[in-house]
């Protein structure tokens, strides 16, 4: 955590071990190269890191009320891939991450949303694969926030990109998450710089 500043845009990343930037160091995580992106544009923004690993939808929600304490101006949802890899109800994962919105949206009306999308490998089955995928876009049209379709876009699944278990992404993997984040982090960013 670091200490917040009230004249700095708060943006929050609630995640598992692909926030956290397993088996990195923490300045190699994707909140950090946003940091550093956001730095060097002399931009009044702080990233707050509170990715846990092995963390699920359900333990983001228990986590929440804590953050709500000081809520961010920006949450960005990067949850549900551990719930796919232990193959939990979809419809669990979906109500969680709506519940996490609601209780984000009851503290700071105005707060941004971004839903990061998830994808499970086909060992889990065809069937559970589509529709686990689809829970993301779901709750981003159903709740009318911003939506990351594929937090791994270009990493998922690339040996080079990911660590030796294939999972968790390398430095160079967590660079192109920050690209992806970034993209749809950029244009919330000016509209907040511009009120």
């Amino acid at each position: 955590m670091v200490a917040q500043n009230t004249n700095q845009i708060q943006v929050l990343f609630l995640g598992n071990s692909l926030t956290a930037g397993h088996g990195l160091p923490v300045h190699e995580a994707y909140p950090a190269h946003l940091q550093s992106i956001v730095d060097s544009l002399q931009w009044p923004a702080v990233m707050i890191n509170a990715g846990v690993s092995g963390d699920t939808s359900t333990g983001g929600l228990s986590r929440l009320a804590w953050f709500l304490e000081t809520p961010p101006d920006i949450l960005i949802i990067a949850l549900g891939s551990n719930d796919g890899l232990r193959g939990h109800p979809p419809s669990l994962t979906k109500s969680n991450l709506i519940e996490i919105i609601k209780q984000s949206r009851e503290v700071h009306p105005t707060m941004n949303i971004l839903v990061a999308g998830m994808q499970v490998p086909p060992n889990m089955g065809k069937s559970y694969q589509e529709e686990f995928k689809t829970i993301f876009p779901s709750v981003a049209s159903e709740m009318d926030t911003d939506l990351i379709p594929f937090l791994l876009d270009g990493v998922g699944g690339v040996i080079d990109l990911n660590q030796a278990d294939g999972i968790h992404p390398t430095a160079e993997g967590q660079r192109k998450i920050a690209e992806t984040v970034w993209k749809r982090l950029y244009p919330i960013l000016l509209e907040h710089l511009s009120l």
